[in-house]
């Protein structure tokens, strides 16, 4: 009688596939975000001053960078406003 006993029983829950893939996948997800969280604290760019930042304006810049600027300075213009000045 105890072997028709040790068969009737259930599989314990960590033999059961879907055990794992309900338990399993949120577990997933939430090391996974906290590796984001980790990458986005600890991988910050430092911040520019005024004073590093101040070379690298239109002004500063010679004639044939400037010329060579012109495109990309044309579309951030039409992006934020969008206004399209092909005359500038």
């Amino acid at each position: 009688m105890s072997t028709k006993q040790s068969n009737n029983q259930k599989p314990k829950w960590w033999k059961s596939g879907y055990a794992w893939l309900v338990f399993g996948g949120p577990a997933i997800v939430v090391v996974a975000s906290l590796t984001t969280v980790y990458i986005a604290v600890n991988g910050q760019d430092p911040l520019l001053t005024r004073d590093e930042n101040a070379g690298t304006s239109t002004k500063a810049l010679t004639a044939a960078k400037r010329n060579a600027l012109e495109p990309a300075i044309r579309a951030r213009n039409h992006a934020a406003t969008g206004v399209n000045n092909p005359e500038q």
